[in-house]
């Protein structure tokens, strides 16, 4: 019997907002792992991803790697996307045959295959894309629990109406707004 190829799904989070890391999740499905529901984690319901998220983490081989705020001002996001992606490959510390990553470029890993749109054909690339976003959703509502002023775990940190008003009327948060991003730059310049 032929034994199974090890393939590694990847996708991250959190690549546009203006505040926190970006998070890459990296999942390997069980052979016999089957949830017909998997698909972008931007198309499922907050509930739906949580119940999804258990199923995953309890049991498949998954890990996370991020990127800091730091980071992404440092390297810029696509770089730090890119390196986000590569260290949770390496978090999961598994000899595998191949990558797939949902976009169109890879970060330096051998054997890997960028697939556009791959978090709604690929399987492990939708439970990579529900790790990730989880993970990162938990973030945003620990900095919520820190600064709740920002309203972090209502807007994620995108760039909304809202989370505007507020840097505006209290700044930039040293360590946790990506100073690299316009918006928040324009902010921490007045």
């Amino acid at each position: 019997m032929a034994s199974q190829l090890v393939i590694i799904g990847v996708d991250e989070a959190g690549r546009g907002p203006l505040v926190g890391s970006v998070v890459a999740g990296a999942v390997i499905l069980p052979q016999d792992f089957d949830l017909p529901e998997l698909t972008d984690s931007k198309k499922l319901s907050e509930k739906k991803r949580e119940t999804l998220y258990e199923l995953i983490t309890q049991q498949c081989q998954w890990a996370v790697g991020e990127s800091t705020p730091q980071e992404i001002d440092e390297i810029n996001i696509l770089q730090a996307t890119m390196l986000a992606m590569k260290r949770a490959v390496e978090n999961l510390n598994t000899k595998y045959d191949q990558v797939l990553v949902d976009g169109n470029r890879c970060p330096e890993l051998e054997n890997c295959t960028a697939i556009v749109k791959g978090d709604l054909t690929e399987p492990v690339i939708s439970a990579a894309s529900i790790v990730a976003k989880v993970t990162r959703d938990r973030q945003m509502a620990e900095l919520d629990q820190q600064y709740p002023q920002y309203g972090f775990a209502k807007h994620k940190g995108y760039g909304t109406k809202a989370h505007m008003e507020t840097l505006k009327q209290y700044g930039a948060i040293s360590g946790q707004h990506r100073f690299s991003f316009s918006p928040v730059k324009r902010v921490a310049q007045n």
